[in-house]
């Protein structure tokens, strides 16, 4: 059974493990992605008994945009409905929003998130300024 909750309960090493086991760099940071997730206004996990299986991290200007930065689930518990669970808690939550965004990183992940009721931004387009090495 996978409970969710948005309590800032997890601790560095299960968020280390849980970006490791996506392969996202992140993981490589653990002191800074704890520090990151605990200052964030919105984190939200899924447990499997006491381990970290997911998690949706969304950035807020506390009225009017809501940014979901991540969702994240252990490849062994995809499948389960986890990533859609932490996607519509974090809807439910940003209702009231004027906007509520998310950047999938990957286009294979576009379906997902149009699935949730996501839709293109019509001519926007991803940009970033990335300042670290993939090679560690």
């Amino acid at each position: 059974m996978i409970t969710y909750t948005e309590e800032k309960i997890f601790t560095q090493r299960a968020v280390q493990e849980l970006f490791l086991s996506v392969g996202w760099v992140s993981g490589k940071y653990p002191s800074r992605l704890y520090k990151a997730l605990q200052n964030s206004p919105t984190v939200l996990t899924a447990w499997a008994d006491d381990r970290l299986v997911g998690l949706a991290r969304i950035l807020d200007d506390s009225e009017m945009l809501a940014y979901m930065h991540y969702v994240l689930v252990r490849p062994d518990y995809h499948g389960q409905g986890i990533a859609g669970k932490l996607v519509e808690m974090a809807k439910e939550k940003y209702k009231d929003y004027l906007y509520f965004e998310i950047m999938p990183e990957e286009s294979k992940n576009v379906a997902f998130y149009e699935k949730h009721g996501f839709q293109t931004m019509k001519d926007g387009v991803a940009m970033q300024i990335c300042n670290f090495s993939n090679r560690m």
